[in-house]
């Protein structure tokens, strides 16, 4: 067992490895696996041939900035996804007791507690004073 080990250490020296993007994909070929047990199409199976294809390529790839760079793109389109599934999540736990509107100027989302009727509203970010009607 030790032999083996030391086998794939030596295979794996200067190369890239697994990073977040090769967890996705690992991801999505489970959920392609899933749909293709139900749906048995032939399209799915080509789909998930390529993406495990890709994988495999990326781990095993020597060209490490390039795949880094890969990585970064992902990482800055995933985080943007998941604050905005964080933000509506929260939406929807403070539904009763706050409401989220943007400024006008800043565009800043604010986090607002739930009033009935029109007031004014100050951005904590540009100091912009704005008028908000809200109807309960």
């Amino acid at each position: 067992m030790g032999n083996l080990k030391n086998k794939l250490t030596r295979l794996m020296i200067g190369r890239y490895g697994i990073d977040q993007l090769y967890y996705a994909l690992l991801g999505v070929w489970f959920v392609l696996l899933i749909a293709n047990t139900f749906i048995r199409s032939g399209i799915i199976s080509i789909l998930m041939g390529a993406v495990l294809a890709g994988m495999i390529f990326r781990t095993l790839s020597r060209n490490i900035y390039k795949r880094r760079q890969e990585n970064d793109k992902f990482m800055k389109m995933w985080n943007r996804i998941k604050a905005e599934g964080s933000l509506t999540m929260r939406r929807i736990k403070e539904i009763k007791t706050h409401r989220f509107r943007k400024c006008p100027h800043c565009k800043r989302v604010l986090r607002l507690p739930r009033r009935k009727g029109k007031h004014t509203v100050k951005c904590p970010c540009c100091h912009h004073e704005f008028e908000l009607c809200i109807r309960l």
